[in-house]
């Protein structure tokens, strides 16, 4: 893929969406956010005070604990973005908290992780930004088609676990098995994104060679 290949999401186009405990959103072409958390990176006594905290949030949001996602479907498109931003923000702040083994705070593991982001970079999709945080990753990423973004990543998860696993010596699951990702719908929220993914370190307080960022000028 080329520069001139990349777009923002365009409801009137084809585009795609394949429910799991997330819904997939994809478009060939269309630049997606997306993010990866380790396997480790949530501990199950943080995930009881995550869970709280976004029970009041939907409910503060008129949504029910339970059924959320199909009374979030029937709004807007805007109220939408907005509600699944403010969830993921509320986890995002839990992964800044550095929980789990943090493997990728090792270089070698950090560059494996974005060496296999950039390595077909052009040609099987278009990556324009990027950073490695301690236990989870996030990546501004088009796809040459709709069937695509879901693979590729299942491809990075199961490549880059081989080679970190190998680094450090272990054996088992690296990698959380969904991942948050999120269609870019304009040119404004493609630039929040970007200042999100560069600024995220120091949202997390962390020093440099504590992380790895990448991004592409356009």
């Amino acid at each position: 893929m080329k520069k001139q290949d990349i777009s923002a999401f365009d409801s009137e186009n084809s585009f795609s969406i394949l429910e799991r405990r997330l819904p997939h959103w994809s478009q060939a072409g269309a630049l997606c956010f997306i993010t990866w958390r380790l396997a480790d990176s949530l501990p199950n006594s943080v995930l009881q005070r995550l869970e709280v905290e976004i029970k009041e949030l939907l409910v503060g949001e008129g949504l029910s604990a339970a059924n959320w996602k199909s009374e979030l479907a029937r709004r807007d498109p805007m109220t939408r973005g907005r509600v699944r931003w403010k969830l993921f923000v509320t986890r995002e702040q839990y992964l800044h908290a550095g929980y789990g083994r943090c493997w990728l705070a090792e270089y070698e593991c950090a560059s494996h992780v974005l060496d296999a982001l950039q390595h077909f970079d052009e040609q099987r999709y278009f990556l324009t930004d990027a950073v490695v945080m301690p236990n989870h990753v996030h990546f501004l990423c088009a796809f040459g088609s709709e069937d695509l973004m879901l693979k590729q990543c299942e491809d990075w998860k199961r490549f880059t676990a081989r080679g970190v696993n190998k680094s450090v010596g272990r054996k088992g699951e690296l990698w959380q098995v969904d991942q948050y990702d999120h269609l870019v719908r304009s040119e404004a929220q493609f630039e929040h994104y970007r200042r999100y993914i560069k600024n995220n370190p120091a949202a997390a307080g962390l020093k440099t060679g504590q992380f790895l960022h990448y991004s592409k000028s356009l």
